[in-house]
Order: structure tokens, then C-alpha cells, then sequence
């Protein structure tokens, strides 16, 4: 069931999910809507984004139940940023399993990223913006090590041409290699080199190993985006 209110994903229920919240101030009786449809429907987990979050955002959301999710930070460097001279290919088909296995090791954690089936590497191949070209693998000792899948976005009315990391990640078997900062900057330097003059990639903000990674390789916050939830009784 989708309705402006909410819409239902495989991991429960998403609150407003064309993104276009009221102001705050009136955020209340939107949430308080949406539990009441997601209640209706059987019930289940809701989770609701604030994007480009500032203080006060979390007000509404805690006083209608929900709880602090999630806090992804949108960071950007400028572009190039510094060379990298880790060798890199691009991903083929052949390489999936390889890919799902780095990929599911390393995100294991991640709620959106990790336990990546070939279905889901297909529907994101199947994408407009998917460039395999841009899709970077790094080997070591005849073993995937780590992958860099980059992204790119057109300027639009509010920002300029984006060169995202989209996904970066070390196999941990090859943790403390010093794989990280170079397969970066590989990406980096793959999006510099079609067009983008600035470079973007998301991170959950209490990941400190990878946040400390991106502030050293010159990447600074642009904004956050914050997420709640919540638990619906029927």
C-alpha cells in the first residue's frame, strides 16, 4: 500500500515518502496520521527522514513516539582531489560473486548496503545512472580487496555536478593495508575526470573510522539527514 501518508518496503513502513514534509511546526499531525494508517494496515515498524536535519528537527518525531535511528552525513570535497596510483579495473559481470562477497562481508552491518543478492546488483546495473566504467575493483593476492562504485549527478537548480562515492569498501581480510584512502581517491579521481568539479559521498555519522578517512582526504560536512522509528501497534 502506498498513500502520501506512508508506504510499505521490506523493511516495514516509510513515513511521508515523496520526502515533502511540512514545515516544522506541523509535523505532528502528519506522523500522527501516518501511525494511525501504518495501525490500520496491521501495524509494524515506521521509519521517518528528515533531510537536511537542524536542531529543533527532532522535536515532532520524539513527542509522537518515534526514536533516533539514524543520522547520515552528506559530505563534499573539491575535485581532483590528490592522484592515486593504487591500480584499479573496472567491474565486469564476471566479477558478481566476487563483488557480493566483499560487499556482504564488509557491510554486514549496513541496513541498506549489506546482504546484497545478484538481484539487487542487477536492479542497480539496470539503473540510468550505473556506469560500470566508474565501478572500480582493486586485487590483491589474486583476491578482490576493496571496490569503489562511483556515481555521477547532474547540476540541477540547487547544486552543482556531483561526482558521488556511492559505495566504498575493504575486504576485511585486507583491513590495515592502507587499501582505503588510495581506492578513494581512485574514484575521486575517475569522477574528476568526467566533468564534476565537486565530490560527494553519504556516511553514517557515528562511523568514525571511515568519517576520519574522508575528513583527512579533504571531504568536509555539507548537511545531515536524519532518521527515526518506530514500532506500530495493530
Amino acid at each position: 500500500m502506498t498513500s502520501p501518508l506512508a508506504r510499505r518496503t521490506r523493511n516495514g513502513w516509510i513515513v511521508a515518502p515523496d520526502g515533502d514534509l511540512p514545515p516544522r511546526g506541523s509535523r505532528s499531525a502528519l506522523l500522527r496520521e501516518a501511525i494511525a494508517e501504518i495501525a490500520r494496515e496491521g501495524g509494524g515498524r515506521a521509519e521517518f527522514w528528515i533531510h537536511q536535519a537542524n536542531d529543533g528537527d527532532d522535536d515532532e518525531p520524539l513527542a509522537c513516539g518515534f526514536g533516533k535511528w539514524r543520522e547520515l552525513w552528506q559530505m563534499r570535497c573539491p575535485l581532483p582531489a590528490a592522484p592515486s596510483t593504487l591500480w584499479v579495473r573496472a567491474f565486469t559481470d564476471d566479477d558478481a560473486d566476487d563483488f557480493l562477497a566483499v560487499n556482504n562481508r564488509a557491510f554486514e552491518w549496513h541496513p541498506e548496503q549489506g546482504d546484497m543478492t545478484h538481484e539487487g546488483l542487477a536492479a542497480r546495473q539496470a539503473e540510468p545512472w550505473f556506469d560500470p566504467r566508474g565501478f572500480l575493483l582493486h586485487f590483491r593476492d589474486r583476491r578482490l580487496a576493496g571496490f569503489c562504485w562511483t556515481k555521477l549527478h547532474a547540476a540541477t537548480a540547487v547544486d552543482p555536478a556531483l561526482g558521488e562515492i556511492y559505495a566504498v569498501a575493504v575486504d576485511p581480510d585486507f583491513h590495515g593495508r592502507g587499501i582505503g584512502v588510495p581506492l578513494t581517491l581512485a574514484g575521486l579521481q575517475w569522477l574528476a575526470a568526467h566533468g564534476p568539479r565537486t565530490g560527494m559521498l553519504y556516511v553514517e555519522h557515528d562511523n568514525d573510522a571511515a568519517v576520519a578517512t574522508y575528513f583527512r582526504i579533504g571531504f568536509t560536512v555539507h548537511h545531515a539527514d536524519r532518521a527515526y522509528e518506530l514500532v506500530v501497534a495493530p
